[in-house]
């Protein structure tokens, strides 16, 4: 994959197919240390300790659709390459969470992408599950909580597409300052 972005839905897709009804993203990005970090975290079903150790390999998959799982060993590639790595802690029945780091300066890191269109593309398939995107950039912080914008249009869906076009708007001035 290209971009962080795409790896960023790829696995929240694999919390989705875990029957997460909360899923956490969060970037930090601390210059200072030459660091970016980002977590990925969940209230699935997790992962039976007895796979966790196997999440990594490309050959190792609970899909019945193919017979591989690419998204996290090309996920911790990526963040190797970059001087970092991933960790994935899981407890079954409480979910599941990613943390990969990488070296901010280090010119194998995946450039971000389009951060905006990676929740609005969550969002609008997945209606009914509740996304909460936290980004650090450059000493500010930029905070969206669906639960609260839910609370605020009572009857109206989220994905409804004026609601979906206002939020791109919303995404695109926050995600693009800094």
């Amino acid at each position: 994959m290209k971009d962080l972005a795409l790896h960023i839905l790829d696995l929240a897709q694999n919390s989705l197919r875990a029957g997460a009804r909360l899923i956490e993203i969060h970037l930090v990005e601390e210059a200072e240390k030459d660091l970016f970090r980002v977590t990925i975290a969940d209230d699935g079903k997790g992962i039976p300790a007895g796979n966790l150790e196997r999440v990594l390999d490309p050959f190792y998959t609970t899909r019945t659709t193919r017979r591989v799982g690419l998204g996290l060993p090309l996920f911790e590639a990526a963040a190797r390459r970059s001087g970092g790595g991933l960790t994935v802690t899981s407890t079954p029945g409480r979910g599941t969470r990613l943390e990969a780091t990488f070296q901010l300066r280090n010119w194998d890191r995946p450039p971000l992408g389009d951060m905006a269109e990676t929740i609005l593309t969550l969002i609008a398939a997945n209606p009914d599950v509740d996304f909460l995107y936290r980004q650090k950039r450059n000493g500010k912080e930029f905070t969206f909580d669906t639960r609260q914008i839910k609370a605020v249009l009572e009857e109206v869906p989220i994905n409804h597409p004026e609601v979906i076009g206002y939020l791109r708007r919303e995404l695109r001035d926050n995600l693009n300052e800094g």
